[in-house]
This record gives structure tokens, sequence and C-alpha cells, in this order.
């Protein structure tokens, strides 16, 4: 199982929390992000496209532990720019597993001997390495030479010293359904992670790679043909059923932005990580003060061609805990995440048809649940 038992538990009971307190928007998961700065210039990134000035800028310790508390998500992705360049990260991460956070600390692993003595392994802690393909392909993606192989060394040395490991891997329109097998199958049995991330990647509008990046019907033609046969099932794929369904086009719902809240060195972002219209003073604005509506395919350009898992796995993951057919079908998943949450009343879930595999590309069914 590619979500650990202690994790699912938890997170399934601050669900069941959040729904018997009649809340109908609350955080999952928190994207912190301490720092703007990296070292590395990757093709597909909007995230290192600030001012000399920002990017010089470090989070207080304090500062972050206080959004961490206010948020209140059982799980923090501490993210970046590249989180290991944050002096007092160690801390950051101390206070989150004081906290019983379940920590991915999202790293391209450059830095990772020099930090990992500071570190300790936990229960609550997973380094979440970036590897966007094999040697050739994940050198081009961060346009340096080298990175993978130091990347695959930093892995291989933290799973010695007893650290969960897992990784993180975005898709281009480079990308084809041999490349993402090769990964995925790399990743799976010969580095043995404990768990993968995936997402086709989004189209930041500072991004230097602006030809890299797909529309939904190329996602779901990669991910239905890399996916076909049953072959995801032999992955440790960190991602519910539902939202690989997404990706392969046999369901579709819409975004759910604020399950996955960003807080960065300019407030909580509006409406996600990955898009930037305002920031707010506190979780509570953000919710209070965001046009929700005015977001997803159909509404603004931006969102028609995401497919990205921070707007749509709390959406999977919500569906998923409507449908007494998919909890099951997720429990019984490798990659089953939190299901313990019990069942909406009032909830519209799309789910595919499964008569045949031409049917992924059919208009999907709606059934409420």
């Amino acid at each position: 199982m590619s979500i650990p038992r202690r994790q699912a538990i938890k997170i399934g009971a601050y669900i069941m929390k959040q729904r018997l307190a009649g809340r109908k928007k609350f955080p999952i998961t928190l994207e912190l992000e301490p720092l703007f700065a990296c070292n590395l210039a990757c093709v597909g990134c909007g995230k290192i496209q600030h001012p000399a000035d920002t990017l010089k800028q470090r989070m207080p310790v304090e500062q972050a532990l206080a959004a961490v508390d206010e948020c209140g998500a059982p799980v923090v992705c501490l993210a970046g720019g590249e989180p290991l360049m944050h002096p007092q990260v160690e801390e950051i991460v101390a206070g989150l597993v004081k906290r019983k956070k379940f920590i991915y600390l999202c790293t391209n692993a450059l830095l990772l001997p020099k930090k990992i003595d500071k570190l300790r392994p936990s229960p609550y802690l997973s380094l979440a390495v970036h590897i966007d393909g094999l040697e050739e392909r994940h050198d081009a993606s961060v346009a340096k030479q080298g990175v993978f192989a130091q990347a695959v060394d930093a892995i291989r040395d933290a799973q010695r010293r007893g650290f969960r490991v897992t990784t993180n891997t975005t898709f281009f329109n480079t990308d084809t359904p041999q490349t993402v097998m090769e990964v995925l199958d790399y990743l799976n049995n010969d580095l043995k992670v404990d768990g993968m991330m995936l997402s086709p990647a989004y189209a930041y509008e500072k991004a230097p790679g602006q030809d890299k990046f797909m529309g939904v019907e190329e996602t779901r033609k990669l991910f239905r043909e890399a996916f076909a046969g049953g072959r995801r099932d032999r992955w440790r794929i960190n991602h519910s059923p539902l939202y690989l369904d997404f990706l392969e086009g046999k369901v579709d719902f819409p975004c759910t932005a604020w399950g996955i809240p960003s807080y960065s060195l300019f407030g909580w972002q509006k409406p996600c990580y990955l898009m930037g219209d305002g920031y707010a003073s506190s979780y509570q604005e953000l919710l209070e003060t965001t046009d929700w509506e005015s977001y997803g395919r159909g509404r603004d350009a931006r969102c028609d061609n995401c497919m990205a898992h921070c707007g749509y796995e709390p959406t999977a993951l919500s569906a998923t805990m409507a449908s007494l057919r998919e909890s099951i079908r997720a429990a019984g998943s490798s990659a089953a995440p939190a299901l313990l949450g019990g069942r909406r009343k009032h909830a519209t879930v799309t789910v595919p048809r499964q008569e045949s595999p031409a049917a992924a590309t059919d208009a999907p069914r709606k059934i409420d649940a």
C-alpha cells in the first residue's frame, strides 16, 4: 500500500470530522512554500520567475508553522523553490513532525547529501524526490546534465538510512506511453520507492518551455495508453483510483482547489498553487473572498487544459467517499488513500462506461452517489 495505514486512518478521521461539522470546503493538504529560490531552472517551472529580491527571501520558521496551525490540514507538502535551500528547513520539518503532520518534503535531491544528517527518519516524513523521466529525459527537463544520477544516488542513500522515499513525476507532450511506463517501472521495480506521484504539467504563464504542455485530450490519450491492460495496478502510485481514471478520461469532475491550498511568502495564494490572482491573509479569508465559481474549465481559459492533482485529487477523494462501490474499489487498490470519511448525502459523481477500452473516449455517465 503506497500510503501508510497510519496516514490513511488519520486523514479519513479528519475528513469525517469536517463533514460532521458541516464544512463544505476544507483543506486536506497544505502546499507550504517557505521560499521561491531554486538551484535548478526546470523548463516547465513557473515558481522561480520572481525578482531577485524575492528569491532571496526565506520564510521564518514561526510563520511557516503558524500557517500550518491555522490551516489544520493533516498533510503538508513542503515545496518551493527548493526547500533544502532554506537554512532552517530541518526546524520546519521538526515542527511538523511534532504536530504529527504527514510531510512530503519535495526536493530535487541535489542538496540532500549535505542536509540529510540534519533530518531524522519518521513515520510522518516522506522525502518526495522530483524525477521527470529516465536519465536523458530528466536531465533535459531540469536543463542540467548529471542531475538524474545524483538524485538516484541520494534516493538510495536515504533508503539505506531508513527514510521513506517517494517520487513526483511531471509529464509533458514530449512523453509517450512508453516513456511513462519506463520511468514508472524503474522507480517501482529498480529504485523500489515507497510511492509515486504523477501529474501532467500545468502551463505556467512564465515557464520557459511553453511548447511542452499538453491539452486535455493529449493528456487523456497518454495515460489511457500507458495504463492500458491493467498496467497501472502494478505500480505503487500515490493517488486515488478515481484520479487515475480522471487522467485517462474515464471520469470527469470539477476542480476543488480549496482542498490543497498554497501558502507562500506572499500569503494564501488565490485560487490555487498554480495560479496567482492575489493573496489572502488567512485561510478563512481565502475561502471567503475567492470567487471559486469563476474558475475551472469553460470559466477561465487558464484552467482549460489543467488536470493537475492539486485541483482534482481532492475532488477524486470526495467522489470516492461518496460512493460505496468506489470506496470498496479503492480499499482494494495498492494506491488506496484515505477512505474512511463516510458518505456524502448529496454528491454528483461522474463514472466511466466500462464496456470496452473504446468507451474511455465516450461521454461519461453521471450518477448520484
